[in-house]
């Protein structure tokens, strides 16, 4: 596995694109993901992305995506959503990423107005129109397990299912967030469930009660035993540390180091580090 980091750790820290890049090679890592909007950046921030990472030599993995639109009850909504999708897999595809990490969202009104299964239908056809347009395009979506009540996608068994249901499981994948998986009291073993399945990897840390994304060993995320886990299922592709909203921003290349020390004496010591 390559080990990476979502640059977003130093965006928060209010750090500038190049800088979080060049620290992100200096301190070790093998790839790279992007935390952005193509609604939000011009040309010219792209350009600089992807020649800084060139010349650096440090591959762009993926590109993180929230569009929980894709599941709003106004169709309207769903089209700027899917249009905007669209937009971000262009993005990937020109900074040459192996795909998109899509965060589709939750059920709204506590599931008492809409049905579910209707928000989960509109879901996945969504997420298939978004699917057959990466397919076209080169990449791939690794879609988000996220760790709250009523997100359409939290246990292993609906993101196996959303996935089926999509039909298209070469290329609309699933992204395993280690400290998701603990939040949601789900057992490492039940990883075995995504074999074949595991587009990407998250990891970070929590205090076992709510969503963290600390550098691990600060929280009780039994962290190697999931990634342990996740590397017998034969996933071979990239781990990419998240860690949102530091507590010390001055500190942050300090914050991302200890995560980068952590998680590598992780991988090293689960032979899966290559």
């Amino acid at each position: 596995m390559k080990l990476g980091i979502i640059n977003s750790a130093f965006a928060q820290a209010g750090k500038d694109t190049k800088f979080g890049l060049e620290q992100t090679k200096r301190i070790g890592f093998d790839t790279v993901d992007i935390f952005t909007d193509p609604l939000d950046i011009d040309q010219a921030e792209i350009n600089l992305i992807r020649t800084t990472c060139h010349d650096l030599k440090l591959p762009i993995k993926s590109v993180c995506c929230v569009a929980v639109g894709l599941i709003d009850f106004n169709p309207s909504v769903q089209r700027f959503h899917v249009d905007r999708c669209k937009q971000y897999i262009d993005m990937c595809a020109e900074l040459g990423t192996e795909n998109l990490l899509l965060v589709i969202g939750e059920y709204i009104w506590q599931q008492e107005v809409i049905p579910p299964a209707e928000q989960w239908k509109t879901g996945v056809e969504n997420t298939k129109i978004l699917g057959e347009y990466a397919k076209a395009k080169g990449q791939k979506i690794a879609l988000e397990l996220e760790p709250f009540k009523l997100s359409l996608i939290n246990t292993v068994d609906t993101m196996v299912q959303f996935i089926a249901d999509v039909g298209m499981p070469d290329v609309v994948r699933a992204n395993c967030d280690i400290s998701h998986l603990h939040l949601m009291d789900i057992e490492p073993d039940e990883v075995s469930k995504l074999k074949g399945l595991i587009e990407h990897v998250h990891l970070s840390d929590c205090n076992g009660q709510v969503h963290g994304d600390l550098p691990p060993g600060r929280g009780v995320t039994p962290i190697q035993d999931y990634l342990g886990a996740i590397r017998d299922t034969g996933f071979d592709k990239t781990v990419s540390i998240e860690l949102e909203y530091s507590p010390e921003p001055d500190k942050i290349v300090e914050w991302v180091e200890e995560a980068y020390e952590k998680t590598d004496e992780i991988m090293q010591a689960l032979g899966c580090r290559n």
